[in-house]
């Protein structure tokens, strides 16, 4: 690991005033550290956001659930609040690396990670959140950008995410067993906006499915998810899975998602 200089604000306001030069925000670590024990990643200065407790927390705002940037995986996996509100994002968060990433990751590190097969921004994209940050609010579908980008400018501070409340949802995944990452993971929603289906693991980055949102705006059910039949144009090939396999995957946890969805 390189050197760097360490720092440790006491709030928001304080983290993004000492931002400055070859700086970048450290929430959960989780990848950031990793990266930078390898040597793949280095930055003059880190600035630690653990201790702004104004990132942190999680409310029900009307029909939204808003969560603060710094809120982890654990925290949002037992929220009662969650729970009841949006029980999907719950069961999504707890699923997610093993117990100690879930007491160390956040959400807003990852989804500022955009992790191509991380759980979060499915749910980001699936239920049309918002992202708040220090200098504006920024649409589910104009946030991932592509292959570990978003739509953040140089010095920009993820402050929360707004999630609003379904009439339905539930996320499930075909996950690669020692990490956890999402070969295939599909969020399934369907709210006042509509029905939406996010996809993560598959692509460069996640991705609505609009032959399975049209499928389930005709028909929610299982079997209509798992008639469709993607196509394999820019899905991920790897040694876990060719595309061919997880285009038809996407539509199996699809039809699972929905299933769970109508169970509820």
């Amino acid at each position: 690991m390189y050197t760097f200089d360490y720092q440790r604000p006491a709030n928001a306001a304080a983290a993004v005033a000492a931002l400055q030069g070859d700086a970048r925000y450290l929430a959960g670590g989780q990848s950031l550290v990793q990266a930078m024990k390898l040597r793949l990643s280095s930055s003059e200065r880190l600035v630690d956001l653990g201790a702004a407790a104004d990132l942190k927390g999680i409310k029900v705002d009307g029909a939204n659930v808003v969560v603060g940037a710094m809120t982890t995986h654990a925290a949002v996996a037992r929220s009662a609040e969650v729970r009841k509100a949006l029980p999907a994002l719950a069961e999504l968060a707890g699923g997610i690396g093993d117990q100690m990433v879930r007491n160390m990751g956040t959400l807003g590190g990852s989804i500022a990670n955009a992790d191509p097969a991380a759980d979060y921004p499915a749910a980001v994209v699936g239920l049309g959140a918002t992202v708040n940050t220090n200098k504006r609010s920024i649409a589910a579908d104009a946030f991932f950008t592509g292959l570990y980008e978003t739509a953040l400018q140089p010095g920009e501070l993820i402050t929360s995410v707004s999630f609003p409340i379904p009439q339905k949802a539930a996320y499930v995944k075909y996950k690669q067993p020692a990490s956890r990452f999402a070969l295939v993971g599909v969020f399934v929603s369907q709210g006042a906006g509509g029905v939406r289906v996010a996809v993560t693991g598959a692509k460069g980055s996640v991705f609505r499915a609009k032959p399975l949102e049209d499928a389930l705006t005709a028909s929610f059910t299982a079997a209509a998810a798992k008639a469709v039949k993607l196509p394999e144009t820019d899905i991920n090939s790897d040694l876990h899975g060719s595309a061919a396999y997880r285009a038809a995957m996407i539509s199996v946890m699809a039809s699972r998602a929905v299933a769970a969805a109508l169970a509820r």
